[in-house]
């Protein structure tokens, strides 16, 4: 059963933006913390934000002022806003959920391809 559902990856011009999406089965419940991890080609995943209950956010310092966290927390998802990318952002992006049981689940993954 899938658990997390991301959406809104692609291939954008360099300088454009996209809305990245990830909605948690109803049956994930007392949700803690969200937030989104990117692999790029041959690196290690890394944490780029993240968003807790009080929403309290976290940027990572390459990412900060151009992307922008968000939760609604009626519909179990968070989004992350990306504006002014750089074809450095180009990565595999995750999204986790933290539950307040210290339960992690992972999204799928979803392609961001930054080029000319």
């Amino acid at each position: 059963q899938v658990q997390l559902v991301e959406s809104g990856g692609g291939l954008v011009q360099p300088g454009g933006s996209l809305r990245l999406s990830c909605a948690a089965a109803k049956s994930i419940i007392s949700i803690d913390t969200m937030g989104w991890y990117r692999q790029p080609p041959g690196k290690e995943r890394e944490l780029i934000a993240g968003i807790n209950t009080g929403g309290t956010t976290y940027y990572r310092p390459s990412v900060k002022g151009r992307f922008t966290i968000s939760r609604d927390n009626a519909k179990n998802t968070v989004y992350l806003q990306m504006n002014s990318l750089k074809p450095e952002d180009t990565a595999v992006y995750y999204c986790k959920v933290v539950t307040t049981q210290h339960t992690d689940y992972w999204g799928q993954g979803t392609q961001v391809t930054v080029s000319s």
